[in-house]
């Protein structure tokens, strides 16, 4: 069985960086989420990235910002190779201390949630902060991993972070302490992990609820308020992603998709398939796989 999730060592390697160079790593790169932020610096032609069922392209010299828990995907255009840079990191261990500003977790959740803010930018959106630079910085430190390494990372992601914030609040996003209360809904994230490991099984939302603690209600509206749609939707999204994973990198049947993708039969995925995408599975695999 396929898995989306993405296993990332948060405890032990909170920040990780690395150079992605398609001539001589695996290409495409498969839809798949984790835990992390992560940030993208194309230094050699084109990509096209799918964010959570959109479509982007990211070009030379332009840098693309990914939440945590986003489903991602890497394909190029053309056959030519492509070259990018890569930062990893878990925001929760960026805690900053001005008390007069909600944390960094706080404000990208929020940010996540707001599809009218830009994930890709270029040099002239920060003026005063060397994009390529910094990339290549926190490649150096993860490689070598000098003294006062962990403090170096937080810093200077810190300061990054507090760039996009500033451009963001530029285009309206609210970044006032009044507009964040007290957020008490933790333990649904970790739900996300579950879902994309049970999600060929027969998933209730009341379930998940009990596992969280909560009521169905009360979990149905936190849900919708973290991460924007009702929790069957992600259900459905997440076997979706996992079905256009096996039609385009595999050669198994639909029967043995969608059993192993969650969805009561055949006719079930084709239905629902071709509800989203306007296409049959079948259709889908001859127009898209490589």
């Amino acid at each position: 069985m396929k898995y989306l999730f993405e296993y990332t060592d948060t405890l032990n390697s909170p920040f990780e960086a690395f150079c992605y160079d398609t001539s001589k790593e695996k290409f495409p790169v498969e839809a798949h989420w984790h835990y992390f932020v992560e940030a993208v610096y194309m230094l050699k032609g084109s990509a096209v990235i799918t964010y959570n069922g959109k479509s982007y392209n990211l070009n030379e010299s332009e840098m693309m910002f990914f939440h945590s828990q986003a489903i991602h995907s890497f394909d190029k255009p053309t056959d030519e190779d492509i070259r990018y840079l890569v930062i990893q990191f878990d925001i929760n261990k960026l805690n900053n201390i001005d008390a007069h500003m909600p944390k960094f977790n706080t404000l990208f959740r929020s940010a996540s949630m707001d599809d009218s803010l830009p994930l890709i930018f270029t040099q002239d959106n920060f003026p005063d902060f060397d994009l390529e630079r910094f990339f290549f910085r926190c490649l150096s430190e993860c490689d070598g991993k000098q003294y006062g390494y962990y403090y170096y990372m937080q810093h200077n992601i810190s300061l990054f972070l507090l760039e996009i914030l500033r451009y963001w609040k530029e285009c309206g996003f609210s970044v006032e302490t009044e507009s964040y209360g007290y957020d008490d809904s933790f333990s649904i994230h970790q739900i996300l992990e579950y879902i994309d490991a049970h999600s060929h099984e027969n998933i209730q939302v009341n379930d998940l609820a009990q596992m969280c603690h909560m009521s169905y209600s009360y979990f149905a509206k936190s849900f919708h308020k973290l991460y924007g749609q009702s929790c069957k939707s992600y259900i459905e999204f997440i076997r979706l992603n996992k079905a256009e994973n096996y039609l385009l990198f595999t050669n198994y049947d639909l029967n043995f998709i969608s059993s192993e993708t969650g969805f009561s039969d055949c006719s079930h995925l084709i239905r629902i398939f071709k509800r989203k995408y306007g296409i049959t599975p079948k259709q889908f695999r001859l127009k898209y796989k490589k």
